[in-house]
């Protein structure tokens, strides 16, 4: 979303969370701890409120390419959350475009766990708008924070050390332990990158829908060669490669390619 800012601030309300012994180790404030109205479209920048007004499509776009990206390359145990609010320091209570966390609860603190991987989707913000964010989460403990700069078709990756967004290369990809595949940084540019990307994380993951297309295909090459080599072929032996999975059937191809009938038995 882009920022304005509003004529009147809205009504603050804190969100009390249940501190459990042992989280006085994380320094307060925690992240559900409110200094904006949750639901609305309200933000706190280092004491500044801003209006974060709807997106235009450019914006809007690339955030939806962004959630898509990372939803299917998540690692299990992992959530991707969008526009999530976190509290970020003394004065600032922000979302960012896409988050990745842990899944479930902290038992440091009795809330959510704090995002790993945030994203930022920057089209008409200044650099400063989007380093004053990246600048607060990374003080607040935010593993890695990346900036889509929509315009320049550029993502950059923010810098302790630096102190500033540092770009990726074109061909470089974002490998980190809440993805079970690289995300290529032309995937979040580019539909078809992105579209091979998810295919292969879900592989990865070992979404059954690529065993599915393996043991179809391998079915209709056992019919062909069935039908090549004159190898009786009927519904009983349809039936009988429905009913067996993916490695059984590249078994069977390569027997009947070896001794041109079916097996005993």
């Amino acid at each position: 979303m882009e920022p304005h800012h509003p004529p009147r601030p809205p009504r603050r309300k804190r969100v009390r969370t249940m501190h459990l012994p042992g989280a006085g180790d994380l320094p307060p404030p925690y992240v559900d701890e409110r200094l904006v109205e949750p639901e609305t479209r309200h933000e706190m920048v280092r004491g500044r409120l801003i209006h974060a007004v709807p997106a235009n499509p450019e914006h809007a776009d690339e955030h939806a390419e962004l959630d898509y990206l990372a939803r299917a390359t998540l690692t299990p145990g992992y959530a991707v959350a969008s526009d999530l609010l976190t509290r970020a320091g003394p004065g600032s209570d922000f979302a960012t475009d896409t988050c990745i966390r842990r899944e479930g609860i902290d038992p440091r603190t009795g809330s959510r766990y704090l995002e790993e991987v945030a994203f930022e989707v920057v089209d008409r913000q200044s650099r400063q708008h989007a380093t004053e964010r990246a600048q607060d989460l990374a003080s607040r403990g935010v593993r890695r924070i990346f900036a889509v700069f929509v315009g320049k078709k550029e993502v950059c990756e923010w810098s302790r050390s630096e102190d500033r967004f540092v770009p990726l290369a074109a061909d470089a990809a974002i490998e980190d332990p809440t993805l079970v595949y690289p995300l290529p940084v032309r995937a979040l540019f580019d539909p078809v990158e992105a579209d091979r990307a998810v295919g292969h994380a879900l592989e990865a993951k070992g979404n059954p829908v690529f065993d599915e297309a393996r043991a179809e295909g391998r079915i209709q090459a056992i019919e062909l060669l069935c039908r090549v080599l004159e190898i009786p072929f009927g519904p009983r032996e349809r039936a009988h490669l429905q009913r067996i999975d993916v490695d059984a059937l590249a078994a069977l191809l390569a027997e009947l390619e070896a001794n041109r009938r079916w097996p005993d038995g």
